[in-house]
């Protein structure tokens, strides 16, 4: 992929810039492993075209891998890497700017709450739980 520039900020961009990468991000650090059929569920309504476009250029990019799903050769599990696991202090930053200026759901308060606790433990623990899930991947 060519970056548009050297800054640190476009290249992100260049990667998560558009409305859905983040949300595919999200999905996964929170249940760990999604189909692509999990994914058209979430409430943001993904059209079919833009989730396979954006799986595919997470995946070339090296934020997420592919997997066989072990209970149908027809579905495949998406999951993050170590690389994409490395975003979960964006994602903790942007939840809690979206907690000082908009309405959080109830469900989404809990983990708040518990990051304005121990911001840093609460990530460490979170790192771990998605690495030591992705380890296991490694061996099947």
């Amino acid at each position: 992929m060519k970056n548009r520039s050297q800054c640190p900020i476009s290249c992100s961009l260049d990667i998560l810039g558009d409305k859905w990468s983040l949300l595919l991000i999200r999905d996964l650090m929170l249940s760990k492993q999604c189909t692509y059929g999990e994914f058209l569920k979430s409430e943001e309504k993904i059209a079919t075209n833009i989730l396979a476009s954006r799986l595919l250029m997470l995946e070339e990019n090296g934020l997420i891998s592919k997997l066989e799903h072990p209970e149908s050769k027809a579905k495949v599990l998406y999951t993050l890497t170590k690389k994409g696991i490395d975003l979960l202090p964006l994602l903790i930053e942007m939840q809690l700017w979206a907690d000082k200026y908009y309405t959080i759901p109830v469900e989404r308060k809990e983990i708040i709450n518990a990051v304005k606790k121990d911001k840093a433990g609460f990530i460490k623990k979170q790192k771990k739980i998605l690495l030591d899930f992705v380890k296991t991947l490694d061996f099947l």
